[in-house]
């Protein structure tokens, strides 16, 4: 494999990626019980990519049917439960200037608070926006947002513009391995959950409680070389370059 480096930008999954637990998962608290084993067996199907997602997404949504309060209160879940150095990865990547974003099948309102936790343009941020009434109760969600299907992702990922090549993506899912080819590398990770499939397609793969492998993996010696020579990113890439991560 010929990697192209360095990177102008940096595109990560959200779930099981940048946060320790699936919003979907989450959710389940507010539905009723009889309904939670069903739901949480579509998640696990899709993300194996034993079911394709749009098959998934309608009936899953219907059944959680999230009120904007519980998906706000879902984000703050999710930064509460960031993955080790998810901070100070985004905040090395930043600083180096190179653009990060979040691309996500996940639902707009927790993946925003992510991003805005992180520092990330919400510009670069995306997910599915859903529908709510007056009351907040759900309505639906943007059927026009491609990132309810498989192959969404690869959609946003082919409309980067050149600023942004060469580009990375980093993830945990079959469809974040779906960018596999239309990025200039596509990361592994499997520090929260194991998928089979993702570890053995990765061209680059690692499975550490902590993000920080991940800039041995994508950053040039220069650039890691001057983020040593920083005080504040120092500890991070000395972390980062003890890694058992595979390139």
């Amino acid at each position: 494999m010929t990697v192209t480096r360095p990177f102008a930008s940096i595109w990560f999954d959200c779930d099981s990626t940048l946060t320790a637990i699936e919003g979907v998962d989450e959710l389940l608290q507010f539905v009723p019980a009889e309904l939670r084993q069903d739901i949480a067996q579509l998640t696990k199907r899709a993300m194996e990519g034993s079911l394709p997602l749009a098959e998934v997404y309608e009936t899953r949504l219907r059944l959680l049917a999230p009120r904007r309060e519980q998906l706000t209160a879902i984000g703050e879940l999710y930064v509460r439960r960031l993955v080790a150095d998810a901070r100070e990865v985004v905040a090395a990547l930043r600083h180096l200037g190179k653009v990060v974003g979040i691309v996500s099948g996940g639902l707009q309102i927790p993946v925003h608070r992510v991003a805005a936790a992180l520092g990330i343009d919400l510009a670069h941020a995306h997910a599915v926006p859903l529908q709510f009434d007056a009351d907040g109760a759900y309505v639906d969600f943007d059927r026009a947002s491609p990132l309810w299907r498989n192959g969404g992702k690869v959609d946003l990922m082919r409309a980067l513009p050149a600023s942004s090549r060469p580009a990375a993506f980093v993830g945990d899912g079959v469809t974040d391995l779906e960018t596999k080819g239309t990025v200039d590398l596509f990361v592994g990770y499997g520090g929260v959950a194991v998928r089979p499939a993702v570890q053995a397609g990765a061209e680059a793969w690692f499975a550490t409680p902590s993000l920080a492998p991940l800039l041995a993996i994508v950053l040039t010696e220069t650039e890691r070389a001057a983020l040593r020579r920083d005080a504040k990113f120092a500890d991070l890439i000395e972390r980062s370059e003890l890694s058992q991560a595979r390139p």
